[in-house]
């Protein structure tokens, strides 16, 4: 991958590879869940040990020390399992396998039967090939390094993902040998072990090629991401949603949308985002783990990261919703202005040019162009109220701590750093001076 980041972590629509992995296996309720990693892997540990922990009951982290091949990986995970258990392998870089494919696999194992999932190639250039007889039976995987001209030519290709009776598997692990062309232990040798001991293999063609694709550098990444780029631009037009161009947005977590919702080029989603009933998403937005209520407008370049929406309010352009800001119904939220760990509440205008911090606004505030809330004093925030039906000027200060009276003003161009009381005109300017003739300077010749 070229990268400092392990591969199994490199992130595809927002989440690590091994994360979709482990993800799927859980929501087969397995046993025990284990996950075999090399040396140096334990920047994995460390960013997955929550999500699979919250896999299985029984889960474990397990060393690969050296890497010599599938088969050796496998070996260091059998001492955790019971021989009277099913074994089912996955691989941390192979993120799109459906769990419903893997229900489908694991049924047609058993005490006495294996499955193996293999999938159809027009080009199946670096996979094993898989063997069978004239009556369709598998009778063996052979490695692309090692198979002969006339086996390239087979279009099956083996995934990888097999399920395995435990007891069948601790023998047939036993007698691995590594004589191939990349001196390895090869999982794919059990197969040949099962038709010679007389197990059933039964294999599963994989529904989709995109259900097996695997990663090993960044354009097979941006493949994949294409892949699910397409696939959530599909469920949200089936789910009602108008997408200017299905080609142009990420799903990079959990969108959720009522009905009638419409959504330009260029939106990103990341994180739990929900849109209620005809929300309008203008071109180029980012909402990030936030809540959008019903009849929202969302303009052009606007981002939103996990802050609240209320009913019919007006976003943006061009504008900057931070953590913590709850925004009541019918709030307009302009060109350039930011907002954050603020409140408010409905009505209340900001509208062009301004900065809201940690503040309380109350309904149907107007906060003037260019108004800001100095919130901060280089060492700690401090909070500012202002009450219902308050005007701020245009280019006014407001240093906080400072609270605001319901139905001021503040004149344009203020610097208030002393409570407003309400219903009243609060001015605090210097007073204007005209200088008679002064002359601007003049360059010396």
């Amino acid at each position: 991958m070229k990268s400092d980041l392990p591969k199994v972590l490199q992130p595809l629509a927002g989440k690590p590879l091994l994360g979709y992995v482990i993800d799927t296996a859980a929501k087969l309720t397995p046993k025990s869940l284990h996950v075999v990693f090399g040396h140096g892997g334990e920047q994995v540990c460390t960013a997955l040990s929550v999500a699979l922990a919250a896999a299985a009951p029984q889960h474990s982290w397990v060393l690969q020390a050296e890497q010599l091949g599938t088969g050796h990986a496998v070996q260091q995970a059998l001492p955790a399992l019971d021989d009277d258990e099913l074994a089912l392998v996955l691989y941390g870089d192979v993120p799109l396998i459906s769990a419903t494919t893997l229900c489908k696999l694991v049924a047609l194992a058993s005490t006495d039967a294996m499955s193996l999932l293999t999938v159809m190639l027009e080009d199946p250039t670096g996979y094993g090939r898989i063997i069978r007889d004239t009556a369709g039976r598998v009778l063996g995987i052979v490695e692309q390094k090692d198979a002969s001209s006339e086996q390239l030519r087979i279009r099956e290709g083996n995934t990888g993902v097999m399920a395995v009776p435990v007891v069948h598997l601790r023998r047939w692990l036993a007698r691995l040998r590594n004589a191939n062309a990349q001196g390895e232990y090869y999982l794919t040798d059990i197969i040949a072990m099962a038709v010679d001991d007389g197990v059933k293999v039964s294999p599963l063609v994989a529904p989709t090629i995109a259900e097996v694709l695997g990663v090993n550098d960044k354009l097979q990444l941006a493949e994949l991401e294409a892949e699910i780029r397409k696939s959530r631009a599909r469920e949200l037009m089936l789910a009602g949603v108008t997408l200017v161009d299905p080609a142009r947005i990420d799903v990079r977590g959990t969108l959720t949308t009522g009905r009638d919702v419409f959504i330009d080029v260029n939106a990103v989603f990341e994180g739990q985002v929900s849109l209620g009933h005809r929300v309008r998403i203008g071109p180029n937005c980012v909402l990030r783990g936030c809540q959008i209520a019903d009849d929202v407008q969302i303009k052009a370049n606007c981002v939103i990261e996990e802050a609240s929406v209320g009913a019919h309010s007006i976003i943006g352009p061009f504008a900057r919703l931070r953590p913590g800001t709850k925004l009541a119904e019918d709030v307009h939220i302009g060109n350039f202005v930011e907002v954050k760990n603020s409140s408010m509440d409905s009505g209340a205008k900001a509208n062009h040019l301004a900065y809201v911090g940690d503040a309380t606004v109350g309904a149907r505030v107007n906060i003037g162009a260019g108004t800001i809330i100095a919130n901060y004093d280089g060492v700690n925030k401090h909070h500012t109220t202002i009450g219902a039906d308050a005007h701020t000027g245009s280019n006014s200060v407001l240093v906080a701590p400072l609270t605001v009276g319901e139905g001021a003003t503040i004149g344009a161009g203020s610097t208030v750093s002393k409570d407003v009381p309400a219903g009243k005109l609060t001015v605090a300017r210097p007073k204007q001076i005209t200088f008679e003739g002064w002359r601007r300077p003049q360059k010396k010749r």
